[in-house]
């Protein structure tokens, strides 16, 4: 039986860990070509030595121009457009409004809104008609966790952009949501407690209403609903993958 995306050609940025990693190996399971971008040459090779010449990785920073232009030269090369794309890097400094500094607003709102923007206007020209878009959102982006303000305003600020974003592509035939997951057991969360990484993983599991983090997994079918044609009459929609953390 043919995967959902047999055939087809997908971009996912920020794909080397977490889950842009599980987003990018559940689209190969599913069929597809995948260009990868990440700023880490080591983990694009383990990428390319794990899934071989199913992914494309592409050494891009999102707020750089320069390396979008490298990674949308080799889109066009292959000749395929593309029918998927998820935009999933991203970056948080989770301090205190006392502790914010110019460089933490730079590259907060540098990544996640001005590499947002560039990497999905970048891909216009390759997209096809009834292609979809995946932003990933965050369940922080209407929240009031303390130190998560930064974070929180950033990935606000993409959510109003996907809405508008919504209405310009839709006469092209092109889908765009947000996906907003919960609490996801990913190495940039442990990394928010270095060296204790496995307590803060019990300490925020114990507040959630399944008693466990999310696993990348999970938020990666939900990614592979919004891009498949399973979800052909949503466009400008969040669709919480949070274990009801938000809610219940």
């Amino acid at each position: 039986m043919a995967g959902a995306l047999q055939g087809k050609t997908a971009l996912v940025s920020g794909g080397t860990s977490g889950i842009g990693l599980a987003v990018v190996r559940r689209f190969v399971q599913e069929g597809a070509h995948v260009f990868v971008t990440g700023r880490r040459q080591g983990a694009l090779d383990a990428l390319s030595a794990e899934l071989g010449d199913a992914v494309t990785p592409v050494r891009a920073d999102a707020t750089e121009q320069e390396g979008l232009a490298i990674l949308f030269r080799a889109v066009a090369d292959r000749g395929t457009g593309l029918d998927a794309v998820h935009i999933n890097a991203g970056v948080g400094a989770f301090k205190p409004l006392a502790q914010v500094t110019a460089e933490d607003i730079d590259r907060t709102f540098g990544t996640n809104v001005r590499g947002t923007t560039l990497t999905v206007q970048g891909a216009l020209p390759h997209l096809h008609e009834g292609s979809a878009i995946v932003v990933t959102g965050s369940s922080s982006a209407s929240g009031t966790e303390p130190a998560f303000g930064l974070y929180g305003a950033s990935k606000a600020a993409v959510a109003t952009l996907t809405r508008t974003w919504a209405a310009e592509l839709a006469p092209r035939g092109v889908r765009i949501n947000t996906v907003v997951p919960g609490p996801t057991e990913t190495p940039g969360l442990k990394g928010l407690a270095p060296g204790n990484g496995d307590a803060l993983v019990a300490e925020i599991a114990g507040r959630l209403p399944f008693g466990r983090l999310l696993a990348p997994e999970e938020v990666a079918s939900a990614v592979l609903f919004l891009v498949s044609d399973q979800s052909s009459g949503m466009t400008g929609s969040e669709l919480a993958v949070d274990g009801g953390s938000t809610i219940v």
